[in-house]
């Protein structure tokens, strides 16, 4: 595992600096993330911040669109960017002498963007096909049909890339609006990594900051007594049936986090999984099934996902809630946590051999919890965790909740 010093900052009258200095490493890795992502929009249409993401990249006053691309490019490096439902992240990645313009290009991308009326027409339709690919590829659409049935009307529940209707009502004013909102936070994080202490990034990045920054914008809460989890179906012709089920948890600053990130791993993270063995080995019921955790602030939720011959449904989620109700009586069996201990903690060490992971680490350690969390501290943490932990937080999140449920297939009854 590569070893990083980590440090971070409030830039004053700007936003927070987080660095991971990997001194042996011969890469750079640059992220700009701004906390604001689809769960803002409850002022806005659905998709917007999505929107704005693929408009940073059609040009600034300073460069075209085809410059933002060539000027890294042609120096071997990348760009990308993506959004979620609680931030919007810019990357950059090159080798190390190429900081200093990742620096210039993303700032410009990011603050500096013009929003040309021309793209932004064209966009509108890039991202119309977009939606359109995703609606038609039912294990794709079936991850917004389960967020809309765990999240009602709440905007965790939109799509985010929103829908072909509501990007309709997107125009260079309602993307500026958002834009000048969100992205000159002070709670916006600047993440690097790479062969650099923090003052070396802060002076490679200083001379690029808008001169202003305001307070965060508080985004609208969840509350779960008024959200109740519904079953959305889409029937349309497939040989395949794809199924999700999902269920409320505690959030990313909840104790039990670990426990809960564990119980996933064993109930169906990996090929030792239960619902893979049982689904999969023993039954021979479906080719894919996984499950999966996403914290937010103050909510997460814990889904199960699987592609099945739909003669086997009914079989399928019987095997799914025997797993399930078995967690919440007995725990974990013999030996099963330490495994999903070991699996977790050899994950993260892998995924600390690249230079853009310390970035990540150290920009969503800032964003998420206001510091960066020492590795060995979380891996200490994941180890502590106890059969009874685990029983106790599958109990908090299963029993006498009935989970949200999202079919797509022949059979299924169409809803909105």
């Amino acid at each position: 595992m590569s070893k990083a010093d980590y440090e971070w900052r409030q830039i004053p009258n700007g936003p927070r600096l987080a660095v991971a200095n990997v001194a042996d490493s011969e890469c750079a890795a640059l992220s700009i993330y701004i906390p604001a992502g689809s769960r803002d929009e409850s002022d806005y249409p659905a998709g917007l911040a999505h929107f704005v993401e693929h408009m940073v990249f059609k040009g600034t006053e300073r460069r075209s669109a085809r410059d933002l691309s060539f000027e890294i490019e042609n120096a071997g490096g990348q760009l990308n960017a993506s959004t979620s439902e609680d931030q919007t992240v810019y990357e950059g990645r090159g080798e190390a002498d190429l900081m200093p313009i990742l620096a210039d290009v993303l700032s410009d991308m990011v603050w500096h963007a013009t929003f040309p009326e021309p793209e932004i027409a064209l966009e509108r339709e890039v991202i119309g096909e977009e939606i359109t690919m995703y609606k038609e590829s039912p294990a794709d659409h079936i991850g917004d049909l389960i967020s809309s049935a765990l999240w009602d009307k709440h905007p965790l529940g939109n799509s985010i890339s929103g829908s072909l209707e509501s990007i309709t009502r997107i125009d260079r004013a309602t993307l500026l609006d958002f834009r000048d909102r969100h992205y000159f936070r002070s709670d916006v994080v600047i993440a690097a990594a790479g062969p650099f202490s923090a003052d070396e990034i802060m002076a490679m990045i200083a001379p690029h900051l808008p001169q202003e920054f305001h307070p965060a914008t508080p985004t609208l809460p969840f509350d779960r007594t008024q959200a109740l989890p519904r079953t959305v179906s889409d029937e349309r012709e497939t040989d395949q049936l794809q199924l999700a089920l999902a269920w409320h948890t505690p959030g990313r600053h909840a104790e039990s986090r670990h426990a809960l990130r564990l119980l996933s791993t064993m109930l169906g993270e990996s090929a030792s999984s239960r619902l893979f063995l049982e689904l999969r080995e023993e039954r021979g019921l479906c080719y894919q099934i996984s499950s999966d955790v996403t914290f937010f602030d103050e909510t997460g939720a814990f889904e199960i996902s699987a592609g099945l011959d739909p003669e086997s449904r009914d079989e399928a989620l019987a095997c799914i809630h025997r797993e399930i109700d078995d967690l919440v009586a007995n725990g974990p069996r013999a030996g099963e946590l330490d495994r999903a201990k070991r699996l977790t903690i050899a994950q993260s060490k892998l995924a600390f051999e690249s230079t853009g992971s310390h970035a990540s680490w150290a920009g969503e350690g800032v964003l998420d919890f206001g510091h960066i969390p020492s590795p060995a501290d979380w891996r200490a943490k994941v180890m502590a965790v106890t059969d009874a932990e685990v029983q106790a937080i599958a109990r908090e999140v299963f029993l006498n909740h009935a989970p949200a449920m999202a079919e797509i297939g022949e059979g299924s009854n169409d809803q909105p």
